[in-house]
Formats: structure tokens, C-alpha cells, sequence
């Protein structure tokens, strides 16, 4: 399935983190809190402002971001979990 998001949304998969603490402890999946860094893997068009003009996103297919821990909305694609994430809620790109 070919899913392209709307507007300034990007869909994002999580980037998985470490799976031990610093002393060498593994941390069991349902201890582990989410990652909050991710890659994109679409992009909408662009904001569309009030005047009807369209905003390019600042980012793009490709780049790792990082986003707070609640941001957007957790969905399935073809058997893969993914956020669609707004592009306001992006707090910086990796890189």
C-alpha cells in the first residue's frame, strides 16, 4: 500500500534505541520507553496558508528527526507501526 500524507504531515518510523543500560542491564521491551527519534519515510506537499499559497517543508524523505514523546499518531502500514507526525511537532533534524 502507497500511503502519502497531506499537507505539512510526515510519516516517521521510530528508530530503535539501545537495549541495555549503561551498566549493562537489559531493559525488557515493555520497560523501554519509546524512541523518540525517527526517520522519515514521506512528506506532504506543504502548509497551506491562509492567502491559498502553499509553505515547502523544511524536511524531506531521508532525514532523521527528533520528536517529543506524545507527537502524533501511531498507525500500522503493511504490518509496520508508524507515526504521522505534523511538522511543527519536529523538533530538530539529525544529522
Amino acid at each position: 500500500m502507497k500511503v502519502r500524507p497531506l499537507h505539512d504531515r510526515l510519516i516517521v518510523r521510530r528508530v530503535e534505541g539501545e537495549e541495555k543500560a549503561r551498566g549493562g542491564i537489559v531493559i525488557p521491551d515493555t520497560a523501554r520507553e519509546k524512541p523518540m527519534e525517527g526517520e522519515v519515510l514521506a512528506v506532504g506537499k506543504g502548509k497551506l496558508l491562509e492567502n491559498g499559497t502553499t509553505l515547502a517543508l523544511d524536511v524531506k524523505v531521508g532525514d532523521r528527526v527528533l520528536f517529543g514523546k506524545y507527537s502524533g499518531t501511531e498507525i500500522k502500514i503493511d504490518g509496520e507501526d508508524v507515526l504521522i507526525v505534523r511538522e511543527d511537532e519536529v523538533l530538530a533534524i539529525v544529522g
